[in-house]
């Protein structure tokens, strides 16, 4: 298990440790990720995200996800999905999504930094993610953890289903 991380709070303490998610995760993952959706202006359709999260709960072929937990269960998550690039020189990853109920305590640093010791144990020899727009403050933070604005622009489109 990784280290715990303890937080003082009103004179109570509370035990906050990073794991790696299970599919018996799978209902808090839900609550995280609509609270995430809404702050971030996403909509939030849970057949898509259920499809998406069980099988990366299941095994590691697609990325790895982490939860933040403290005594009432998960606070937090980040989301590495593995990809593969010519310019990376081979295994990347994406940060995928990473989403803490409490700002400015800690957790989020404590995952991100998971995320990328995970990610450079796993072989990734680059991390990625993309922002929104309006979010100059997740920016910031980014930052403060190493990853950098590139001149690169995403774009993307929806594929249809066959």
């Amino acid at each position: 298990m990784a280290p715990a991380h303890v937080v003082l709070q009103l004179g109570l303490i509370t035990i906050m440790a990073t794991r790696r998610a299970t599919p018996d995760d799978l209902p808090a993952m839900l609550t995280l990720v609509r609270e995430f959706y809404e702050i971030d202006r996403h909509a939030y359709a849970e057949d898509r995200v259920v499809a998406a999260l069980a099988p990366m709960l299941a095994a590691d072929s697609l990325g790895q996800i982490w939860v933040l937990d403290d005594d009432n269960g998960p606070t937090g998550y980040a989301i590495i999905t593995w990809t593969w690039s010519l310019e990376s020189g081979g295994r990347d990853c994406i940060l995928d999504e990473i989403y803490v109920r409490e700002q400015g305590a800690g957790e989020g640093a404590e995952l991100i930094e998971r995320a990328i010791s995970e990610a450079e144990t796993y072989g990734a020899l680059a991390m990625f993610l993309e922002t929104e727009a309006h979010n100059a403050r997740v920016r910031s933070f980014y930052t403060r953890h190493g990853l950098a604005v590139e001149d690169s622009v995403w774009m993307s489109m929806r594929l249809p289903r066959k």
